[in-house]
């Protein structure tokens, strides 16, 4: 019986791919070490043989079985070499994609447990099993998949999200935040911690430090030009009332269009706007908390400091040493 089952998609994020093997392959060494049963897995596709990754990588497959035993393994899905929701939503008409939902389903529908990240978590909602779910994904996917599933909470500031039969991660380098929640649920917190010692993994839980407000607005012009008016006025903070008069809307006309874009409130834009503006100045600049807090538009450094440990969960000194390390 096997613990993991990777299953690779044509043009498969490689990054993803090699990440899930070197993590299980770290496990089944420190597993032996430790005097603990080693973790089993397979790499499987629908065809089988050599399959060409992202980035003109190869790798050796076996044929998902047609019809097999009881399948207890979790199944992983790397990230789709995708850049937009116009080409995700191209991608996921192919037909491996179409054959890959339908896998899926079945694989849940007896019981099995399916783990998807960045673009991949689409194949979820194409497989039809994430209503009533929360999920996480790409920050930048994460207001195209609400718009296709309504029912669905999409919570895209989580890096991982555990619900039940299905796990899902952030954007694409959120594969390895993944694998170590993987490791945990199923080989247990003494494996997992460590895998994450000898391969120095560290935790992370958020995605929002990570977030460009430019992006995040998923081809919207009027919120990109939104954004840009935000961070050119700061550190004056104009209010919505004030924003929708310049964009000649209402204040509710205005806040559908950003919700539609990004899946956010606009004062939740807002403070993304301030929270990267604040963040390139800590990372570019000499500048002390308290100049930067006043820069962005915060009364004092204290709120600053309690608005990036919410959205980012690290403090301003915690970003400025991680990049300064």
């Amino acid at each position: 019986m096997y613990d993991f089952t990777l299953l690779v998609l044509r043009q498969a994020f490689a990054s993803n791919v090699a990440l899930t093997l070197d993590v299980l392959s770290t496990a089944a060494l420190m597993a032996v070490q430790l005097g603990m049963v080693r973790p089993r897995w397979r790499v499987l596709s629908e065809l089988g043989g050599p399959i060409e990754l992202g980035n003109g990588l190869r790798l050796d497959t076996d044929k998902l079985p047609r019809r097999s035993s009881i399948d207890k393994s979790i199944w992983i899905v790397p990230g789709m070499g995708v850049d937009s929701p116009h080409s995700a939503a191209m991608r996921m008409q192919e037909a491996d994609v179409l054959w890959a939902a339908k896998a899926i389903h079945k694989h849940l529908h007896r019981g099995g447990k399916v783990a998807a990240g960045c673009s991949s978590v689409l194949l979820l909602q194409a497989a039809g099993v994430l209503a009533g779910k929360t999920v996480t994904t790409s920050w930048w996917l994460a207001p195209y998949l609400r718009r296709l599933q309504s029912d669905c909470t999409v919570d895209a500031q989580r890096i991982v999200i555990a619900d039940g039969n299905v796990i899902t991660a952030g954007a694409a380098l959120a594969h390895t935040d993944l694998m170590m929640q993987l490791l945990r649920m199923h080989c247990g917190a003494a494996l997992a911690d460590a895998v994450s010692r000898v391969l120095l993994i560290d935790s992370r839980s958020a995605q929002a430090q990570y977030v460009i407000p430019s992006v995040l607005a998923s081809g919207s012009a009027l919120v990109s030009q939104l954004s840009a008016r935000i961070e050119a006025g700061l550190p004056q903070v104009p209010s919505m009332r004030d924003l929708a008069l310049q964009m000649c809307m209402s204040e509710r006309t205005l806040a559908r269009h950003v919700v539609a874009a990004t899946g956010l409130p606009p004062l939740a834009l807002v403070q993304h706007v301030r929270l990267a503006r604040a963040r390139v100045l800590l990372e570019k600049s000499r500048l002390p908390v308290e100049q930067v807090a006043e820069r962005v538009g915060y009364a004092d450094a204290t709120a600053l400091r309690r608005m990036m440990k919410k959205a980012m969960g690290a403090t301003p000194r915690q970003l400025r040493s991680a990049i300064m390390a």
